[in-house]
């Protein structure tokens, strides 16, 4: 298992659905979290791993694996600290992610946004 400064583990759950949601297209998205006794991450709520598919201005389709980072303005700093020190962790895990989306409020993770930041990484 990977694992960083924060002490926290990727469970390698996590990369065996992410290596699904990239190769074989068997999902959409994956939601990631860490676990309840704060040792690993697993799939399921703080991260999300999005398979975007859009139209390019060349009118193609076109699909880019987009990582989720969501923290809310709410949330308790020991957990925004926490989500911090190991969202690097798990990315490094995931190789082939194209852009990274950080949100604290919905507009910050809104589709138009999210588009806006995969036509610039091009």
């Amino acid at each position: 298992m990977l694992q960083q400064a924060s002490g926290i583990s990727v469970n390698p759950a996590c990369i065996e659905a992410y290596q699904s949601l990239k190769l074989g297209k068997r999902f959409k998205y994956i939601i990631y979290r860490i676990s309840d006794d704060v040792h690993e991450i697993i799939a399921e709520c703080r991260w999300a791993v999005y398979d975007l598919e859009y139209t390019s201005d060349d009118g193609g389709k076109r699909n880019k694996l987009i990582f989720f980072a969501w923290s809310p303005d709410d949330a308790k700093v020991s957990n925004k600290m926490l989500s911090a020190s190991s969202k690097e962790t798990l990315k490094r895990a995931l190789a082939g992610i194209s852009v990274e989306v950080q949100g604290t409020e919905f507009g910050e993770v809104a589709y138009a946004v999210v588009i806006e930041k995969v036509t610039r990484a091009r």
